[in-house]
């Protein structure tokens, strides 16, 4: 099989995961689809071409080759829910965002075809992650690992109303220092005219929950962006140039920051 995500090694305490920057779908998996399933509607549309300054910069970052439609990287093999109470979707979702069925009647993925996606696609990224994060520490005694996510401005059966410009998420502090996620909103605050929010709707998945250890060295934050703001209005598949520079100047400083 071919490789499963890309992955580049740099020189500082930061790792970079895109759980959700990825699109492919398995040739034997697309026929099994809906039009909803083939849409990709959920991906973190162009997340990692909005962090394309990352590539001259010292950083680690991995990013997948496959849609979160075909396993879900930031959830958990067990079936832990994230927030309890409210909509969410599995590891090998069923539904989309909008509660539409990703799979044609009797299509939809067995618990045997769940785990063989998950030792296939979930496991070696999540591998990659505990060695990359180990290797950090033990080269600079502690390591930074920052989340990359975005969404769309409305998803009512996720959240009411339109999502803020920024949205951190630890955890409700569990998974990092409290100093440095005050510190990130207070630069967004004195850098931007972004609306941003600690620990709202989103306080971070599987991976910012599972890695983060401040109390070991290893800070883990997730950044939901909303998509509108580097987004073209008219194509969630079209960046805005003039909104992504603006963006990416700030992004530039969280990652200037993160990487000292």
């Amino acid at each position: 099989m071919p490789e499963s995500f890309e992955f580049h090694q740099g020189g500082s305490p930061l790792l970079l995961s895109f759980p959700h920057d990825g699109t492919d779908i398995p040739s034997d998996l697309v026929g099994r689809l809906t039009r909803a399933g083939k849409s990709n509607n959920d991906c973190d549309w162009l997340i990692g071409a909005l962090y394309n300054f990352i590539n001259d910069m010292d950083v680690s970052f991995i990013k997948p080759r496959f849609s979160r439609y075909v396993v879900d990287l930031n959830r958990s093999p067990e079936g832990e829910l994230l927030y309890p109470g409210q909509m969410e979707t599995s590891i090998c979702p069923l539904t989309s965002f909008d509660g539409q069925s990703l799979y044609l009647n009797y299509e939809s993925p067995d618990k045997d075809e769940i785990e063989s996606r998950v030792d296939t696609y979930w496991r070696p990224y999540h591998e990659h992650i505990r060695n990359e994060l180990k290797r950090i520490r033990k080269k600079h005694g502690h390591a930074i690992l920052w989340d990359a996510h975005s969404i769309s401005d409305e998803v009512p059966l996720l959240f009411e109303g339109h999502l803020p410009s920024l949205n951190f998420g630890s955890a409700n502090g569990a998974s990092c220092d409290k100093s440095l996620t005050h510190e990130l909103v207070r630069m967004t605050q004195e850098n931007s005219d972004y609306s941003v929010v600690l620990n709202e709707r989103f306080k971070g998945g599987y991976i910012t929950r599972h890695y983060g250890d401040p109390k070991n060295s290893i800070n883990a934050i997730q950044l939901e962006i909303n998509q509108n703001i580097y987004l073209s209005q008219s194509s969630s598949l079209i960046i805005d140039e003039n909104k992504a520079e603006k963006l990416r100047r700030l992004l530039q400083l969280y990652i200037l920051l993160l990487s000292k």
